[in-house]
């Protein structure tokens, strides 16, 4: 006799709780404590119970629908930071990511996430339900809850240190970008007082960037003080205020800030020159992305190129490997950066190089 599905009363048996308990560990009530959301999860992935909303999609097949998740910005006063978080840098990557799913035959359906919201893995778990696979951006999910949602369905993460088990790891090469930064800066420009802007650092990209950042420029004999790591989130407004707080402190003023990302340093150079500080004159200040509007800032900002269109592209060629049974999925793929000299580290660029440099970044994001 075949074995009879499971269901949520397996569950709470198997997890010792209630079955209003289950429910609501399905959707992360703060009325359940970890333990006992984790002591349900367990149960869920030994029995391998799937929740009704994925049960109605695995039964239809194949849906031919790709989804790509990416962090909800939350705070006071974040509409810069939400808009910033859409039009940016997210939306290349879904740019990217949604031309390459038409050509593979797939159509892209877009969720913004927030972990902390009560029903935040439940709708993660429900939208698993309604496609064949699930891009996740950086901070979307901690690594034990990738871990449980790749056994329902094919993950990649466009981030991430590419040891996941569970799924596959798409990002940028953030050692190599952050080490020819380095290099650039101590090298070329003779810095030694040199100071980092990260993002938020439960980031797999942040936390890299700092470390690979950190790693070159000591090995080559500068250093960066304690009071000179500042940690931001990731938008203008998050720079604005970390750098206008770093203002506020006695200590000297490093040569040079480097940014995690364009966003960021965008914010750092405004503080800093709203307190009469001088870019690149008094400071340098360097970005990471390479995002359209770096060349038009003032000053231009020296950044690190990533194509966030070819890494949409490639996540999607990724999902649709693993989805369809390709025998060679990669389960990491790291992308090259490019280091972009421009006029906020003290350089002055080539205006026919800007010119190439602006068609090739453009023929890139269309390419992809």
């Amino acid at each position: 006799m075949a074995e009879s599905t499971p269901t949520i009363y397996d569950v709470a048996e198997r997890a010792g709780v209630s079955i209003a308990t289950v429910s609501r560990a399905l959707n992360s009530l703060d009325s359940v404590r970890p333990a006992t959301r984790d002591k349900v999860l367990r149960a869920m992935d030994e029995l391998d119970f799937v929740p009704n909303a994925i049960a109605r999609g695995l039964s239809i097949g194949k849906h031919s629908i790709l989804g790509l998740v990416f962090t909800r910005v939350v705070g006071e006063n974040n509409g810069l930071a939400v808009e910033e978080a859409s039009l940016l840098y997210t939306d290349i990557v879904i740019r990217g990511a949604e031309m390459r799913a038409a050509e593979q035959g797939y159509s892209l359906l877009l969720s913004s996430f927030d972990e902390s919201h009560p029903s935040g893995m439940n709708a993660l778990l429900s939208l698993s339900g309604s496609v064949d696979g699930l891009i996740l951006m950086d901070r979307v999910l901690a690594d034990d809850d990738v871990a449980f949602l790749a056994r329902r369905i094919p993950v990649v993460l466009l981030a991430g240190r590419g040891d996941s088990a569970a799924a596959i790891t798409v990002r940028v090469d953030n050692e190599q970008a952050m080490t020819s930064l380095a290099e650039h800066l101590v090298n070329e420009h003779h810095l030694t007082r040199v100071g980092f802007v990260s993002g938020a650092m439960e980031s797999p990209d942040a936390r890299a960037r700092a470390a690979g950042f950190r790693n070159a420029v000591e090995s080559l004999g500068a250093s960066i003080a304690d009071v000179d790591f500042l940690e931001a989130d990731w938008t203008s407004a998050g720079g604005e205020v970390a750098m206008r707080e770093r203002l506020e402190r006695s200590e000297e003023l490093p040569e040079v800030f480097a940014c995690a990302n364009d966003q960021m340093a965008v914010g750092v150079i405004f503080a800093l020159q709203e307190a009469g500080r001088r870019v690149p004159d008094d400071i340098c200040v360097t970005g990471f992305d390479d995002i359209t509007l770096t060349r038009y800032f003032n000053p231009p900002l020296t950044t690190i190129r990533q194509s966030g269109g070819l890494l949409g592209s490639v996540a999607v060629d990724a999902l649709v490997a693993h989805i369809e049974g390709t025998d060679d999925v990669v389960r990491t793929i790291v992308l090259p950066t490019q280091l972009v000299v421009r006029a906020s580290c003290g350089c002055v660029a080539d205006p026919e190089e800007s010119l190439h440099q602006l068609l090739t970044s453009t023929h890139q994001r269309v390419d992809a």
